[in-house]
């Protein structure tokens, strides 16, 4: 309990602290979250405080009559709703768990490589992707978050990029600094040496998660790599072209707007190149069965597998609930996350009303 506390209190301290422009504080993607749930913030999830970010928090507290401050202070957090409560490091987090916390424990895992959704909601990719860490880190897989969890993930990289400046680097070695999509297989190939020299080289094992940021040796001559800053123009312009699809779709179906904004974010957070562990897939994390069902039932044609027909489908089928539901948005949310006929069988489980609930409290906030 005493590591918690303290544990907690130091994030804290940490949101309420003036941080300089540009810096990193993984409490700041909790915060860009909730104001991208808002609308108001559609820049990358990158915890930097930065003048998007301010400017976000401003206009926030304008449209809710609070001090124009640029600071996230308790009101502010709490006007916010679901979105704005628990601090990263106040509680446990488990499976269904929402809030501020759980984004920033997306994000850090995303930071470690393992892709999942950033939008609040610890759900089953998330889950998947805690106890990947857990296990690539020998701590319990238990898809708890806690005090040993929320360590690791703090410093995991930090100490790795430590060690890695700890070595004496040769002449003959250049280092390579792992990106996101990166393995340690294609970087072996890519460098032509064998896996087996490359993980002995750098005491790594082949076996487990390949973390982002970590410092690899590589034998020979470095190669040439390129970056720019189009991912955040990318994202950007995603997520705004995601929100218009939801408004355009969610008009063609006489569906309430903000019914649509929530659910879409509480599934990937408007990222149609997320992809579940079962294959969900997009903006509307559909399946491919779904998908075919609605092209070829509701629809009756083909639609482009992209950004705007991916949320053109999804809006088809939560049609579809509704009506099937007469209009009943609950049993329609729990059929879409349950299934159709397990609801009518035997009634929401109690994870799908915990997944209803936090949509619907979305929903009152977009």
């Amino acid at each position: 309990m005493r590591v918690r506390i303290v544990l907690a209190c130091a994030v804290a301290a940490g949101l309420a602290a003036a941080a300089p422009a540009g810096a990193l504080n993984p409490q700041q993607a909790g915060l860009q979250v909730a104001l991208r749930a808002q609308g108001l913030y559609l820049g990358p999830i990158d915890a930097i405080v930065g003048p998007r970010t301010r400017a976000a928090v401003r206009a926030f507290q304008r449209e809710q009559g609070l001090p124009v401050t640029g600071r996230v202070d308790a009101r502010t957090r709490l006007a916010l709703g679901p979105l704005g409560r628990h601090l990263y490091g106040t509680r446990q987090l488990g499976r269904g768990s929402f809030g501020w916390d759980v984004a920033v424990l997306q994000f850090l895992l995303d930071r470690h490589g393992l892709k999942v959704p950033v939008n609040g909601y610890l759900d089953a990719p998330t889950l998947h992707g805690l106890r990947r860490f857990q296990r690539a880190s020998r701590l319990t897989v238990d898809g708890v978050g806690g005090p040993r969890t929320f360590a690791a993930l703090r410093g995991q990289r930090t100490q790795t990029q430590s060690k890695a400046k700890a070595r004496v680097v040769t002449a003959a070695t250049h280092v390579y600094v792992v990106r996101p999509g990166d393995s340690l297989t294609a970087i072996a190939r890519g460098a032509g040496i064998s896996l087996g020299r490359l993980a002995r080289l750098n005491h790594v094992d082949p076996a487990h998660v390949l973390l982002i940021g970590t410092r690899l040796q590589i034998p020979g001559r470095p190669a040439v790599v390129q970056t720019t800053r189009t991912a955040d123009v990318t994202e950007t312009t995603s997520a705004i072209s995601v929100r218009a699809s939801l408004d355009r779709w969610a008009a063609r179906y006489g569906i309430a707007p903000s019914l649509a904004h929530a659910l879409a974010w509480m599934e990937s957070g408007y990222n149609n190149t997320l992809v579940s562990s079962v294959g969900a897939q997009g903006v509307m994390q559909l399946l491919p069965s779904t998908w075919d069902y609605v092209e070829t039932v509701l629809i009756g044609h083909a639609v482009p597998h992209d950004a705007d027909g991916n949320v053109h489908v999804g809006l088809a089928y939560l049609d579809h609930l509704l009506q099937a539901f007469h209009g009943n948005e609950q049993l329609a949310l729990s059929a879409w996350y349950q299934g159709e006929r397990s609801v009518r069988a035997q009634g929401p489980l109690r994870v799908t009303n915990t997944f209803v609930a936090n949509v619907l409290a979305l929903q009152r906030r977009m």
